[in-house]
């Protein structure tokens, strides 16, 4: 075996773990076994009450709208979804990038043995 082919090997090897690890990684965080990597942090923003509040019609009716929206959408779920989406891209940069170092192990070990790689 040339030293072509041993690195070759190696490489193959390292870039199926990336590879492995990854979709390993990525299963146990949607199926809710391992925590999201925290990249973003919202916080809510408190808003400062312009006008008096008072008991008018439309005082009463933008506090139900309020607390409707606060009940359909939770406020942690903006936060979970960007964390959620900025995984799903890192882990597909870390799969391409797997795939390439795979691509250039098997090029090393398709490469005969009188004959070095150029």
């Amino acid at each position: 075996m040339t030293l072509s082919k041993i690195i070759g090997w190696l490489t193959f090897l390292v870039g199926i773990i990336i590879i492995g690890s990854t979709i390993y990684l990525t299963y146990n965080i949607f199926t809710g076994d391992a925590a999201t990597p925290q990249i973003f942090s919202f916080e809510p923003i408190e808003q400062e009450s312009t006008q008096e509040e008072g008991t008018g019609i439309e005082a009463i009716i933008q506090n139900m709208l309020t607390d409707q929206l606060a009940n359909l959408i939770p406020f942690d779920s903006a936060t979970k979804f960007a964390n959620l989406t900025a995984w799903t891209i890192g882990a597909w940069v870390l799969i391409q990038g797997g795939s390439k170092v795979s691509e250039l192990g098997i090029k090393l070990l398709s490469v005969p043995d009188n004959k070095e790689p150029s």
